[in-house]
């Protein structure tokens, strides 16, 4: 895959990492990572990986390489949840 010379840090990205194929059935297997990017030199991502939205797991750092990197994509903000109405019922 070609991967672009620079991304720029903040930018939140799908990264899709190749895990190889699994021994039972033969079929590649793969782990997605999304996140914001803390630094990107070509050869290395470092991301800070956003925490599941069901809260099953935590955020954190983690460094990706580049040549696990079958896909790349930019993803827009998760939405945040409406506010309350204002109560004008006083």
């Amino acid at each position: 895959m070609r991967l672009p010379a620079t991304i720029p840090v903040g930018a939140r990205l799908v990264v899709r990492i190749a895990l190889g194929s699994d021994p039972k059935d033969g079929r590649p297997k793969f782990r997605d990572y999304v996140g914001h990017v803390v630094d990107w030199d070509g050869q290395r991502l470092i991301l800070d990986r956003d925490p599941a939205a069901n809260g099953s797991r935590p955020g954190e750092r983690v460094t990706l390489q580049a040549t696990d990197m079958v896909a790349l994509k930019p993803v827009p903000e998760r939405r945040s949840p409406r506010p309350d109405p204002p109560d004008f019922s006083r």
